[in-house]
């Protein structure tokens, strides 16, 4: 049953986000025509995931057992595979979900009123359409009737009802990033119970081998009808004997989805590069080939200056500087000893 209200809280809690965002949207901007074709589309929705659980509850069982197992075995691996993306996809555009709804309804204003109903029945539909098969194959793994594990789907839906209502009245903050991680990884456990147990139906079915060959057998420690083999059963479709194939697949199912599930993103590579000695750069480096040019002309102005210090001095007093002077000093020493005047 808990499993069960996880799955209904979880693609609940999505859906009612999707909603409140095309709501609100609408609303902030004015556009309230609009909310009647969103509201169409949201109840199609709802109607075809609906339809969609009742087919596979009372299509099944006018099926032979063998083919019931091959296709209960089938969805159970569709259904991971797609819960999985969901939780991944979740988890990476969580905080960004807002921007891409409105950049999506904004194009829909534009083109009318077809657009829009299209718009919510797609972006609310996806989710119905994983729960039903989620939650179906969900069902049929536990084992436990149809009425709990239903009401642990009706409290979850409801639930994120009253919460979705929440955000949308800003009674309720909490960090989504967050909470779809956590209820992502909780997803990923009872997703690996599916898909064993899906693996056990195409055992069943004949498809597979290897149904007589049991990994471990603990009914007698964990009886299955005791309140916690119950529990365990209900909540990560715990299997007191497993087969060898199932406890397998199990494995190198949850494992590696968890790990990389949970795996911090990826780190910007570090600048400590700048941080150290600048080094002479290559021959072909094109700082250096740009500012070969500069370097040139301050060569080039330097010994400029150079020549014609030298030049300078040489006129003056054809030597060194320090001969040049001494001339200088001489000259107007002679020039004094002259007598006073020249005569016209």
């Amino acid at each position: 049953m808990f499993a069960n209200f996880l799955i209904g809280l979880r693609e609940g809690l999505e859906a009612c986000l999707v909603v409140c965002i095309l709501i609100a949207y609408l609303v902030r901007t004015g556009r309230t025509d609009a909310l009647r074709p969103i509201w169409t589309g949201i109840a199609i929705a709802v109607a075809l995931s609906l339809g969609f659980g009742a087919a596979l509850e009372y299509g099944s069982q006018q099926l032979t057992f063998e083919a019931q197992e091959l296709l209960g075995g089938s969805l159970s691996i569709v259904a991971v595979a797609l819960v999985t993306w969901m939780v991944f996809w979740m988890r990476r555009t969580a905080r960004h979900l807002k921007a891409e709804l409105q950049g999506k309804l904004d194009q829909a204003l534009a083109v009318g009123t077809g657009a829009l109903v299209a718009t919510a029945f797609l972006a609310v539909g996806r989710e119905g359409l994983e729960t039903a098969l989620f939650v179906w194959r969900a069902v049929k793994a536990t084992d436990d009737g149809t009425s709990r594990p239903l009401i642990g789907v009706v409290l979850g839906l409801a639930t994120a009802v009253v919460m979705g209502w929440l955000f949308y009245r800003g009674a309720l903050r909490i960090n989504l990033a967050k909470f779809f991680t956590w209820t992502g990884g909780l997803l990923v456990v009872v997703a690996a119970g599916v898909l064993a147990y899906g693996f056990h139906d195409l055992q069943e079915a004949r498809f597979l081998p290897g149904l007589g060959t049991k990994a471990f057998d603990i009914s007698s420690a964990i009886p299955p009808d005791t309140w916690y083999g119950t529990l365990l059963k209900g909540t990560v479709n715990f299997q007191p004997d497993p087969t060898v194939l199932q406890v397998v697949v199990w494995v190198l199912y949850l494992v590696p989805t968890l790990a990389f599930f949970f795996a911090p993103g990826r780190v910007a590579p570090t600048q400590a590069a700048s941080k150290e000695s600048p080094k002479e750069p290559r021959p072909d480096d094109p700082q250096r080939a740009a500012s070969q040019p500069r370097d040139a002309e301050a060569e080039e102005h330097r010994s400029g200056v150079r020549d014609a210090a030298e030049n300078h001095r040489a006129a003056v007093g054809r030597g060194p500087a320090g001969d040049g002077a001494d001339g200088v000093r001489d000259g107007a020493r002679r020039a004094g000893d002259r007598p006073g005047g020249v005569e016209g």
